[in-house]
């Protein structure tokens, strides 16, 4: 889930929940399901960091928009890793993927995006968990309600529309941008 969650799928708190939930239900695995989200979050990003080095920041802004890329050009000219770190900590609606993809595409070091999302996922994951480890009771009552799990249903639904939607929207402006063209030779049947 962390992979796809840091990439290019829609599952805000996707990574976030399923720790809390593991965490809180099984206490001796709070290091390996920190460990295992940081990887799988970090994992995504190097995934999303070579696309978008390979499409650029023309491709980039195709996606973004041009005011939002122009945005975040700007704000992670000044200060990449800061506009990194920030994002890789705050919650939803925060653009994640798009300051990733953006850093990429304006040639951040590799390494350096990697880090700096590996370190900050990394805090955020372990505090979750020490949350669901301290509260982890009061976490498992509730995760067991109706409500919740409703709640839960329609989340994932909005997910996999939301991703969905995503996809579509980047193919079809992938194929208004670059039509298919026509091969450069011709095999003639007579």
């Amino acid at each position: 889930m962390g992979v796809f969650d840091s990439s290019f799928l829609f599952l805000p708190f996707g990574n976030d929940i399923l720790v809390v939930a593991l965490v809180a239900r099984h206490h001796e695995g709070y290091l390996i399901y920190v460990l295992s989200a940081v990887c799988g979050s970090t994992l995504g990003v190097f995934l999303l960091d070579l696309i978008a080095r390979k499409i650029g920041e023309e491709g980039i802004q195709r996606v973004a928009g041009k005011k939002r890329f122009e945005y975040l050009k700007r704000k992670i000219g000044q200060r990449g890793g800061i506009a990194l770190v920030v994002g890789c900590l705050a919650p939803p609606p925060f653009p994640f993927s798009m300051v990733v993809a953006t850093s990429s595409a304006l040639g951040y070091p590799r390494a350096r995006l990697l880090t700096a999302v590996a370190l900050s996922r990394g805090a955020r994951f372990l505090i979750l968990g020490f949350l669901a480890l301290k509260f982890g009771r009061a976490i498992i009552r509730f995760a067991d309600s109706t409500p919740f799990r409703w709640t839960m249903a329609v989340f994932i639904a909005f997910c996999l529309v939301g991703s969905v939607l995503s996809v579509m929207k980047w193919v079809k402006r992938g194929r208004r941008e670059y039509p298919r063209k026509e091969p450069r030779f011709q095999a003639h049947v007579s």
